[in-house]
């Protein structure tokens, strides 16, 4: 996010490219036609190029295999807030000149952090591609960070939290369930950070952890669009090939989740709140940590539980019994170590919240008991892969989705091989999954309520 505000900070970008972000390169085809390629340079510096020339532009991004998560203890939001401040002068370059550069062509460009990277990228001309790995290069190792860019920029990111987090219940409540849920593991931080540790971020921080993790040995750059691999390599060797590598940095281990046995509730109410919502969430393993197939089956459990709107969810809640205005289900499977499977629901009309929890344990139920049928299952499928498919329409996406995997330890043969591994999901695997992982009595369930008249 640029320093003035100008643009809408994508912290929680990350959320989304974690609901399926390997199934949208879904189809093996596509990766075929497309003539992916990728190569490390001399310093360590992942690329992945990615041709699409149905139009003369590029989108170039940079992945620094950091986030929240990889926070050291007590300087919680120092990831996000060097997002903020990689916008700031360098030796070489003004505070906004790289920003002006891209606006003067047309271009767009803008950052994101998640708990396990952080994420700089640009949109422009083909012909611009160079010039915008010059900047990115630039600003990996010659950002200038004085006592007065740190203080300026700390109440930037003070007032983001202000405004996104405390002005909002259900960011909120957000935040204290990921807290809940997460007995353990860093992904119980926000991303953006508590108040009280941000107001303590200072120039040894950032300059810490800048030469830390900003090295090209820490990088992915994926390159999609208007382009050829051979001509990325040369631009890549020209601008980022230059820069030295980094120390070596050790594996990324992070605190393990300890076998959860108990139930949790979190419930806020507030005066601005007037339809009340819950969600239910649970541990569960991710594509980086589950056991071959299970990732793959925990994502078509949540298309068949509450994908859309020929999910089990939508149609028995909101087309029959008309008790919920929404309802769905989610499993962010790209996350570096254990993720979460969340449902959802809010109730329309007279119907109660207790009614919408209730029918949404009782469908978990019916999978965990019964499982689902062959024809179901197929559907689902069909109807995910279908859906995922579309990304290849769009740049941005397949360099999303590529950026991230890599960013969380999987491949570009990961991708491309995932259709087939969809394809081999049985349902037993499917019934096994929610008898195994959605179960009541492990999960943690937040409550959002309207504050009642004389309430406090």
């Amino acid at each position: 996010m640029t320093p003035t505000g100008n643009r809408l900070c994508a912290m929680f970008l990350g959320v989304w490219l974690g609901l399926g972000v390997i199934p949208a390169a879904a189809d093996t085809q596509v990766a075929a036609e497309t003539k992916i390629s990728s190569f490390t340079l001399g310093n360590g510096m992942e690329v992945v190029v990615i041709p699409d020339h149905r139009a003369p532009i590029a989108t170039h991004m940079v992945w620094y295999k950091v986030g929240s998560a990889d926070e050291p203890p007590g300087k919680s939001g120092i990831a996000h807030f060097f997002e903020h401040l990689m916008f700031k002068g360098t030796t070489n370059h003004a505070a906004g000149e790289f920003d002006r550069a891209v606006a003067e062509i047309g271009g767009n460009n803008n950052a994101f952090t998640s708990y396990d990277y952080t994420a700089y990228f640009e949109t422009v001309p083909a012909d611009a591609l160079e010039r915008m790995m010059s900047f990115e290069a630039d600003r990996m190792r010659n950002l200038v960070l004085s006592d007065e860019v740190i203080a300026t920029e700390r109440d930037v990111v003070l007032e983001e939290r202000r405004s996104r987090i405390d002005n909002d219940p259900g960011a909120l409540l957000d935040e204290e369930v990921n807290a809940t849920l997460w007995q353990n593991q860093p992904y119980r931080i926000p991303v953006i950070g508590w108040m009280q540790e941000m107001e303590l971020l200072n120039r040894t921080d950032a300059q810490a952890f800048y030469d830390r993790y900003y090295t090209p040995n820490n990088a992915v750059l994926v390159v999609a669009g208007d382009v050829e691999a051979d001509a990325v390599k040369t631009m890549a060797e020209r601008t980022y090939g230059r820069i030295a590598p980094g120390p070596d940095l050790p594996p990324r281990e992070r605190p393990v989740e300890p076998e959860q046995n108990t139930r949790r509730t979190v419930t806020l109410a507030d005066e601005r709140v007037s339809v009340p919502s819950f969600s239910m969430q649970w541990v569960a393993p991710s594509y980086n940590t589950a056991q071959p197939g299970e990732a793959e089956t925990m994502d078509l459990l949540a298309e068949i539980l509450g994908g859309g709107v020929r999910s089990r969810l939508y149609q028995e809640l909101v087309v029959r019994k008309h008790i919920a205005v929404s309802t769905g289900a989610s499993y962010s499977g790209t996350m570096l170590d254990d993720t979460s499977f969340t449902v959802y629901g809010a109730p329309v009309g007279q119907a109660s919240l207790e009614e919408v929890e209730k029918a949404i344990a009782a469908e978990i139920a019916r999978i965990a008991d019964e499982g689902v049928s062959t024809d179901e299952l197929e559907k689902a499928k069909k109807r995910f892969v279908r859906a995922t498919i579309f990304a290849r329409d769009r740049q941005s996406a397949m360099a999303n989705i590529f950026g991230s995997t890599l960013a969380t330890g999987g491949s570009v043969r990961d991708i491309q091989e995932w259709p087939d591994r969809i394809a081999k999901v049985t349902p037993k695997q499917v019934k096994t999954a929610a008898a195994r992982y959605l179960v009541p009595s492990r999960s943690t369930t937040g409550y959002l309520l309207p504050l009642a008249k004389g309430g406090n």
